[in-house]
């Protein structure tokens, strides 16, 4: 986890939106209500593009979410201020030309953080926040780990499950499109007449031959993995059984048959092809650990006030 980019909301510009109360006081930093919601709104919106929330059924949930997000990251600039309260101009000057550079030169940086006006003493304090957090953090981390070989096999035979080979399927289709067709349900009732052919023996490559549209048209689509046909295509297609045959089914390109020809299961890679894979992932782990250690350690010691009404959906309460 990376907290060290650059990070410009509406109270590091100073601007200030008044309401009433604060639902989350951190160590005596008052958290706009607004920031909790612009908070919450990008927690709900990952669960929804990921396809694992619909509606309202989870916002208590996304919201602690939110809260705790902004602790950690209130609480990692606390004590990065108060460790390193002055870091390098030398070093907050390269990672700003770094931004710049990612973003494609200055103007589209400047376009990209929502500041229509050059400040450069503010853009450089907020570049400073995260050299701090650089700095706590590569002390919070200590040397990178070095795993030996012996450490890095045995990562390997416990996490078997992220080095495996993706499954593939080759299939092949006989499709046609509605282009010309007088109508879907002509279509249709073509692509029936072809499946009843099917179902009584009629070889699938024969019949796919003649209702070709074309030369350009290909019917055996070779080995492929997810991601690499349309969605609804591949939903029918590795749902099915090596020889199977599918149902006439729709895609935005038209109808189809679908017929399995094979399949590769999942196994594992070979140790030595992705021993350096391993040793990413092990150092990844450790210092995930050690950066959780260290915000369990900020909480502990931190006084955290939230106000905000149980009925909310909250748990409420004077602090923490």
């Amino acid at each position: 986890m990376n907290w060290s980019g650059l990070h410009i909301c509406l109270a590091s510009l100073g601007v200030h939106v008044p309401h009433l109360d604060m639902a989350l006081i951190i160590n005596g930093e008052e958290v706009d209500d607004e920031v909790i919601e612009g908070e919450f709104r990008n927690v709900k919106g990952h669960y929804e593009r990921t396809l694992q929330v619909s509606c309202c059924e989870r916002d208590p949930e996304f919201r602690r979410y939110a809260k705790d997000n902004i602790i950690s990251r209130i609480l990692l600039s606390q004590a990065a201020m108060e460790r390193f309260p002055t870091v390098d101009e030398d070093d907050v000057t390269s990672r700003l030309n770094k931004l710049i550079e990612q973003a494609g030169g200055e103007d589209q940086f400047y376009m990209n953080i929502g500041m229509p006006q050059k400040n450069e003493a503010l853009i450089r304090e907020n570049v400073a926040g995260g050299v701090r957090l650089d700095n706590m953090l590569g002390l919070a981390y200590g040397p990178e780990l070095n795993p030996s070989d012996e450490e890095l096999r045995a990562f390997y035979e416990a996490n078997l499950q992220f080095y495996m080979t993706e499954e593939m399927i080759q299939a092949a289709h006989i499709t046609k499109s509605l282009q010309g067709a007088t109508s879907r349900q002509e279509v249709y009732d073509a692509m029936r007449g072809i499946l009843d052919q099917l179902r009584q023996g009629a070889e699938f490559m024969k019949l796919a031959e003649e209702h070709r549209a074309d030369d350009q048209q290909i019917i055996d689509l070779g080995w492929f993995k997810r991601g690499e046909f349309m969605e609804e295509f591949e939903t029918i297609a590795f749902s099915m059984a090596e020889q199977e045959i599918s149902p006439v089914f729709t895609t935005q390109l038209g109808y189809h048959i679908c017929k399995l020809l094979g399949r590769k299961v999942p196994e594992a890679m070979p140790f030595e092809m992705v021993k350096e894979a391993v040793r990413v992932r092990m150092q990844e782990e450790n210092k995930d650990k050690k950066f959780n250690e260290l915000i369990a350690e900020l909480i502990a010691a931190a006084k955290i006030e939230d106000t905000e009404p149980a009925d909310e959906g909250e748990n409420g309460g004077n602090g923490h």
